[in-house]
């Protein structure tokens, strides 16, 4: 398992005055804890599970996560995270571009609006993924 964190250097140097407004918002408001970032201890990784820290919303940008997908050839990636319109969206289009064969697990992401959830998980990501529950994702698991 590989979890993705956000993160930026002390004085979020990553964001400039062209920046997204999102990413602006948070260099302006001097938001701690994101030189640091950490995954919630709820779900903390194993021993020997990576950490990737990215840079933008897409898991991919400003990270280091397309060289250890491809040094351990891996080719299916498992979406899941915090927000549908945001990273899964922006991952799983950037991934279905290098060719990743995709499954997202749609009780595993959440956004604030659920109808835009809806909309995503139900008709733009059958498009480039199969998507599917965590329980139907274990079962093909035990097949």
């Amino acid at each position: 398992m590989i979890y993705v964190v956000v993160g930026f250097r002390k004085g979020f140097p990553e964001i400039g005055s062209g920046t997204a407004a999102s990413f602006a918002a948070i260099a302006k408001s001097g938001m701690t804890g994101l030189e640091e970032p950490t995954v919630d201890p709820s779900v903390a990784p194993l021993p020997g599970e990576m950490v990737v820290t990215k840079r933008r919303v897409s898991a991919f940008a400003g990270s280091d996560l397309e060289v250890i997908l491809r040094g351990h050839r891996i080719e299916h990636l498992v979406l899941t995270g915090i927000a549908t319109s945001g990273v899964v969206l922006s991952t799983l289009r950037q991934a279905a571009d290098m060719d990743y064969r995709l499954s997202v697990l749609s009780d595993a992401c959440a956004d604030r609006d659920s109808e835009v959830h809806s909309v995503l998980t139900g008709k733009v990501f059958p498009r480039q993924a199969e998507v599917m529950t965590t329980a139907e994702w274990v079962v093909g698991l035990k097949k």
